[in-house]
This record gives C-alpha cells, sequence and structure tokens, in this order.
C-alpha cells in the first residue's frame, strides 16, 4: 500500500472483520449535525453537509437517521450542541497522529485522549506539532479490479483530480478538497466504484514502522477510533501490509 492516507484503507479493510456499525452510524451523525449547524440544513448549499450526507449514504445510513441529524443541527429537533476541537500528538516509532474531535464534554474528551495515548506507548503534543505535516486533500480509492487504469485516469484528472496513485490491489484519486465533490460525481457517473470516498488528510510524508512498534500502532489508532470524543484520526504511520 503506498500509504498516502493508508488509515482509511485500513479501517475500511477492518471494518468488514469489525462490523463496528453503531460506532460509525455514532460518528456520522455528530458530522452531520454539526455540519448542518454551523451551514445550514440545504444540502444544495452546504457543502459540508452534502460530503457528510454522502459519507453516510456509502455506509447505508438509513435516510431517517440523517433526517435527524440535520434537524438537531438546525434546531428544528434538540439535540447536543458538540464542539469541534483537534489534538496532535505521537504514537509508537514517534509517529504523527492528528485526531479530530466532536464532544459535549472538552474537557472530558482531553482527558480520555491523553489517557489512551499515554497508555499506548503515545503522548499528547502542543497544537501545530504535527499540523504541518498534513495536506487537507480529497480522496478516493478504487480497486484495481474495477477499472482500466487509463479510463481511470482520463476521467479523474478531466473532473479535476491532481493525481492518481497505485499500490498493489488500488488505485488512489488525489483532489484540491474544492474538487472532490466534482471528481466523486464523475466516477459515479461513469459506474466507477469507489471503496473510500472522503475530504481528509495526508501525510506529506511516511515514517515506516517495523515489528513490535507497528502492532502497537495499529492498536493505538483502533483504541482512538473506539473512543466516543473522537471523530477521526489521522498518521503518518507506515505500517507493513502483513500486519494490517
Amino acid at each position: 500500500m503506498s500509504g498516502h492516507s493508508k488509515w482509511s484503507t485500513i479501517k475500511h479493510k477492518k471494518g468488514a472483520a469489525d462490523a463496528k456499525r453503531g460506532k460509525i452510524f455514532t460518528k456520522l451523525i455528530k458530522e452531520i449535525t454539526v455540519a448542518a449547524r454551523m451551514g445550514g440544513g440545504d444540502i444544495d448549499a452546504n457543502p459540508r453537509l452534502r460530503t457528510a450526507v454522502m459519507a453516510a449514504k456509502s455506509e447505508n445510513m438509513p435516510k431517517d437517521n440523517m433526517e435527524r441529524a440535520v434537524k438537531k443541527g438546525t434546531g428544528e429537533l434538540e439535540g447536543v450542541n458538540y464542539e469541534e476541537t483537534a489534538y496532535e500528538g505521537y504514537g509508537p516509532g514517534g509517529a504523527a497522529i492528528f485526531i479530530e474531535s466532536l464532544t459535549d464534554n472538552k474537557n472530558r474528551a482531553v482527558a480520555e485522549i491523553r489517557n489512551i495515548l499515554n497508555k499506548n506507548n503515545g503522548n499528547l503534543g502542543e497544537n501545530g506539532c504535527v499540523a504541518w505535516m498534513f495536506d487537507k486533500k480529497g480522496y478516493c480509492v478504487v480497486e484495481k479490479k474495477e477499472v482500466d487504469e487509463e479510463l481511470l485516469m482520463e476521467i479523474a484528472i478531466d473532473a479535476g483530480a491532481e493525481d492518481v496513485r497505485e499500490d498493489d490491489t488500488n488505485f488512489e484519486v488525489i483532489s484540491e478538497p474544492k474538487d472532490f465533490e466534482p471528481v466523486k460525481k464523475a466516477l459515479d457517473t461513469a459506474s466507477i466504484p469507489c471503496i473510500v470516498a472522503e475530504i481528509t488528510k495526508l501525510p506529506q510524508s511516511l515514517l515506516e514502522l517495523k515489528g513490535k512498534e507497528a502492532v502497537q500502532m495499529l492498536r493505538l489508532m483502533d483504541i482512538l477510533e473506539d473512543c466516543d470524543d473522537v471523530q477521526k484520526v489521522y498518521t503518518n504511520a507506515d505500517i507493513p501490509e502483513e500486519l494490517i
């Protein structure tokens, strides 16, 4: 795997085995609620809400769940007021970790995140310590068996993608965040299925982890992902394929 957004693809592979549907839905509902609160409930006028709903649909979330989340965000239904916070730190082997949180209790969230890191060979750092290592990008992953490379390149680049990368089994379509929706729409129109489609943070470079450190890093990422106050986790760790 190329590892440019390795954890997104690892999560996809693990998702079939873990079947943590409830956790996934909870995080998606939070994102839809906050997106609607910040930008309104009109999906056509709110890019963040469109992206959140797209992600929810890809996980087969029932329409009623999405509609309730939007109404909680706009105030039509009573709901929890979530605050957005980012935390930065390091994991095993010095790998960078960037954590996005949506929480109704920031004190609880930071205490829990710090505790998880401390117990798993990591530590919480100062604001800005690793943020500079990541770029915000649109990111789509297509399995090689699903599409011809030249066709994918032509469709993606024409739609605004800046790069198409590959590993042993997948193509990665990279775009600027503003071009993510047109690129995803072009792939959908061409009936090219994506196993991952999101706006994410891609590491500018990778830190290769091996052996014990790689195993520890996978465990840490799993525990962070399982934390209710954690929305998304990004890392520059390069994990050996055989451990995934």
